[in-house]
């Protein structure tokens, strides 16, 4: 929802807010693995119980994941390895955060909790998939509530103000309600598209 309304304006407010990123010849690659970096370790930290650490690291991290797409085009150096790393490298680390979430309740004896966080680590996976799948069969799916963007900052804001329980639920559901948002629109998309190929599964 965020990157939809704000997405085309984002790479002007950061070029005027941190001028310094561009004055140099930064490597958008490196920050992506920066960037990743910091979110395992926040995970890690989500892990063991450690919200607020785990949440700065987070913000860090998603804030060098924010940049350096922006850096990339200011110097027109971006390509297609640089999206596909920073594509895989989210991934890995929603997966991972929210993972360290699921171990951290579990180990406390909070199954219902546990249960919530493992609800929102498979919506997160299912709501990135379901968009790369229909535009590998050249269809673009509508935002939906709950994106990456959203999800980075629920679980920023639940471990900064102690309201990871909270924030988990919210995510979790909304969550689940884009990937059933996604799975409507290409319903509605594709199924009334008889020239669309059906191309087989990728691992």
């Amino acid at each position: 929802m965020i990157k939809e309304k704000f997405g085309h304006k984002l790479d002007a407010w950061i070029c005027r807010a941190l001028p310094f990123l561009f004055k140099g010849r930064i490597d958008p690659n490196l920050l992506t693995i920066l960037g990743a970096m910091l979110s395992l370790v926040a995970a890690a930290a989500f892990g063991a119980g450690e919200f607020v650490a785990g949440a700065l690291l987070l913000a860090v991290g998603g804030f060098c994941d924010m940049v350096d797409g922006v850096v990339a085009r200011h110097h027109g150096i971006e390509t297609q390895f640089g999206a596909f790393l920073d594509s895989t490298l989210d991934r890995l680390v929603d997966m991972a955060v929210m993972l360290g979430l699921v171990i951290h309740f579990a180990q406390a004896g909070d199954q219902v909790t546990a249960l919530v966080a493992a609800t929102g680590l498979v919506s997160s996976v299912l709501t990135s998939y379901t968009r790369a799948r229909a535009e590998s069969l050249n269809f673009v799916l509508p935002g939906g509530v709950v994106e990456r963007g959203e999800r980075i900052g629920l679980l920023i804001a639940g471990g900064i103000l102690g309201l990871m329980v909270p924030a988990l639920w919210i995510l979790a559901v909304g969550s689940s309600a884009t990937v059933v948002q996604r799975f409507e629109g290409a319903r509605h998309g594709l199924g009334s598209n008889p020239e669309s190929p059906a191309l087989p599964d990728r691992d």
